[in-house]
């Protein structure tokens, strides 16, 4: 608990911003702990390696910083969606990631509302997440494999709830279906996971 304290105290404000390279190692520490020993260095080498996919560009990496210190990051990449004959631009998020120290602070929360923010003034229309189906719904993320969007990867019924699409673009969901691409370093079966 005092790791809280001496985050948030009262004079503390959270900045949100683009990450840059001086935030690499900063970035690695926040998915190592949140994900912890068994999955961290594996999320925290997979965002490194999407940093520099030139197939999940454009892509959108914002950090939460509270006190000079990175509390949360957050990474948009690339997404394609296939077997339709629309264009549509979409992302991927994936992966969010906040220090344990920080959660259930709103960190998650205002990355994710910053980032949809800024992809809806770029122009981005679907954004895909596979993740906690009781989370994401919160800022308008509803199940995508019902309405049409099949995964990189098959998803197990079990977790069907987990892939989810937020429609920025109103129209788009219910007229364009396919199968999403996502970027080569993404493109595995192991991330397809829930």
């Amino acid at each position: 608990m005092k790791a809280q304290a001496n985050l948030y105290d009262r004079n503390s404000t959270m900045k949100i911003r683009e990450s840059n390279e001086a935030d690499k190692l900063g970035i690695e520490t926040v998915h190592i702990q949140a994900f912890g020993k068994n999955e961290g260095p594996e999320i925290a080498a997979l965002v490194n390696d999407l940093l520099k996919d030139e197939t999940a560009f454009p892509l959108l990496s914002l950090v939460a910083i509270v006190n000079g210190k990175i509390v949360g990051h957050l990474l948009y990449t690339n997404a394609v969606v296939t077997q339709t004959t629309e264009s549509v631009s979409a992302q991927l998020l994936a992966p969010l990631g906040v220090l344990p120290e920080a959660q259930n602070q709103g960190v998650g929360a205002q990355l994710i509302n910053e980032g949809t923010k800024r992809l809806n003034k770029s122009g981005v229309e679907l954004v895909f997440v596979l993740g906690h189906p009781k989370y994401y719904p919160r800022y308008g993320f509803r199940t995508a494999g019902i309405i049409g969007y099949e995964a990189p990867y098959p998803i197990p019924e079990e977790s069907a709830d987990a892939w989810m699409v937020l429609e920025l673009k109103k129209g788009i969901i219910g007229r364009v279906k396919g199968k999403i691409q996502c970027a080569k370093v993404l493109n595995q079966p192991q991330y397809w996971r829930e």
